[in-house]
């Protein structure tokens, strides 16, 4: 429920120190210390063949700190800087992900291997764009915890451009130390010798991740609000030595906390009360319109009330140019109710299309279903016919199925741009 505004946060090339100073906080280096040491627990595993010893004790070493540093980003992109304030356990969303991640690597390197069957400039190229990518397609899997959405281009190239220009920045920085990791270890190594040398290599290479996820982190935080991120309570607060805020923005947080706070002590009623004054009184405030969504979900017996007001705030996000989020609203009320439907045709139609670009073909073509009908005489039917002939050729490889289409675009709108889109689309391709 919580739902912060807080000042910008300063660029994260200007916070560099705090990055390599994270893991010398008191908690991660006494757990780097700890994991890097457990490197000696091969020497006890003497059932084990030697190199079979090390390598499982480096796996479970390698999986511990790689969960401690998506731990790290995930709570570092909701403002949290301080280890201090971490929760003792790790979400459940967060433990799978040196799973996912590595499921990830898997299929881009496969994906790429395949490339270099073809032609090996095609290989190089591909690792080259993986390798720039990679840094947002962690950013997405942190975000939605889903192997597919972070394996989705469209949610990683929205990802980079929610960062903008600083993302080539960033890259360039996580590659300074990758490289300042690998110097690190050349220069260790003659120095140490006999049992230290692997617990130092571990400790090495641990600092070096954990100062890589805290700029993630942060670089996330940075552009929270591009990113549909949510802060927590205390977010970022080594960054408000000054409060900038604004008095709308000073009511608004404290409308959030005693909102917060009433759903907290089971007082639904009255947070829906406080809501619903809110967003009355300022209809055409984004916050107090989301703050009123979330409070009616919590309440089953308001469904009229939910439907009613997110039509409005539907409407209200595609206008803004946030229709991703608009078709989460969208898919809220759809599980109050499976009948729920918009009556806005540039709507339903924005709502397809993100649909469509997520990768949800028939989830587009549901919103699309009866188009027509629903919207008689409407100048966006003919977009509506040539998105549905699009997702049935493209996306479901029907293209029988979108034929009558095109022969319902050619005797309606024969001169429409969109009877050109769908001709071409259907057009003959020559075999061999």
């Amino acid at each position: 429920m919580h739902e912060q505004s807080s000042p910008a946060p300063r660029p994260f090339w200007h916070r560099l120190n705090t990055f390599f100073a994270f893991p010398f906080q008191w908690e991660p280096l006494a757990y780097a210390v700890v994991l890097a040491l457990c490197a000696l627990l091969a020497h006890i595993l003497i059932f084990l063949p030697r190199a079979l010893a090390v390598l499982l004790v480096e796996l479970g070493i390698l999986l511990a700190a790689t969960r401690y540093g998506f731990k790290v980003m995930a709570l570092g992109s909701r403002g949290i800087v301080r280890a201090s304030d971490f929760p003792r356990t790790l979400n459940d969303e967060w433990t799978n992900l040196p799973w996912k991640l590595f499921a990830l690597v898997l299929a881009q390197g496969f994906a790429a291997g395949l490339l270099g069957a073809l032609n090996p400039v095609l290989a190089q190229i591909a690792m080259l764009v993986v390798s720039f990518t990679l840094p947002a397609t962690m950013m997405v899997l942190v975000q939605s915890g889903s192997f597919f959405q972070a394996l989705n281009p469209v949610l990683v190239w929205e990802t980079m451009r929610a960062v903008s220009w600083p993302y080539a920045l960033l890259c360039v920085f996580l590659f300074l130390l990758n490289t300042g990791a690998q110097i690190a270890l050349v220069m260790l190594l003659p120095l140490m010798s006999g049992w230290i040398m692997l617990p130092a290599i571990n400790f090495v290479m641990i600092y070096f991740g954990w100062v890589m996820a805290s700029l993630l982190g942060y670089v996330m935080y940075q552009n929270h609000a591009e990113l549909g991120i949510e802060l927590l309570p205390g977010a970022g607060a080594d960054d408000r030595q000054i409060d900038t805020r604004t008095p709308a923005q000073i009511a608004q947080q404290q409308t959030d906390a005693l909102v917060a706070q009433m759903v907290t002590d089971g007082d639904i009623a009255g947070a829906l009360a406080l809501a619903y004054e809110a967003q009355r009184t300022q209809p055409d405030d984004l916050a107090a319109r989301r703050r009123y969504h979330r409070v009616l979900l919590l309440s089953p017996d308001k469904t009229a009330s939910l439907l009613d007001h997110a039509r409005r705030l539907i409407d209200m996000l595609v206008r803004r140019d946030m229709a991703s989020e608009a078709l989460k609203v969208y898919k809220d009320c759809r599980e109050r109710d499976s009948t729920f439907a918009i009556d806005d045709p540039a709507v339903t139609l924005a709502l397809s299309r993100i649909e469509w670009r997520n990768g949800d073909a028939r989830a587009a073509l549901a919103l699309l279903s009866a188009f027509d009908k629903r919207f008689r005489g409407h100048a966006m039917i003919p977009h509506a016919y040539e998105l549905a002939a699009r997702v049935l050729v493209q996306g479901l490889n029907r293209r029988d199925m979108a034929l009558p289409i095109l022969t319902t675009l050619e005797s309606r709108y024969p001169d429409s741009e969109q009877t050109s889109e769908v001709r071409w689309l259907l057009r003959e391709v020559p075999q061999g």
